[in-house]
């Protein structure tokens, strides 16, 4: 079987439920997780039990947001997905944060969940010289 958008959007929801033991069923045993936070920019995380850690990192981190899902497509063993978190403070501010993966599969499976997010920041003060 190859992945379809159904058992993507399948994945998606375990992702905004948090279920780790589900997410888990959908990576080969080969897998990669290319976060998009950490030292590398991102962090790179290989194998399950890795990716495992990986995911649960990741999910704590968002903590606190509500996610949201987008728009996703498939073309051959690659897929990209788009995704949103969003979460209002104290003093009533949205704050959100934008974001897509890209995935690598292997049948129905996801070999590589690369993941990239758009940030806040002025790019007025951006570095001259």
């Amino acid at each position: 079987m190859d992945m379809t958008l159904e058992r993507l959007a399948e994945f998606g929801e375990a992702w905004r439920k948090k279920d780790l033991d589900r997410l888990m069923e959908f990576m080969t045993d080969d897998c990669v997780f290319r976060a998009s936070v950490g030292v590398e920019p991102g962090t790179t995380f290989r194998g399950r039990d890795e990716v495992r850690r990986g995911f649960e990192l990741m999910l704590a981190y968002d903590a606190g947001f509500e996610s949201q899902g987008g728009d996703a497509f498939i073309t051959g063993d690659r897929g990209a997905s788009q995704w949103s978190y969003s979460r209002t403070d104290e003093d009533g501010r949205l704050h959100q944060v934008h974001g897509c993966d890209f995935f690598t599969f292997v049948g129905d499976r996801i070999r590589v969940k690369d993941a990239y997010r758009r940030v806040h920041g002025d790019i007025g003060d951006a570095p001259t010289g």
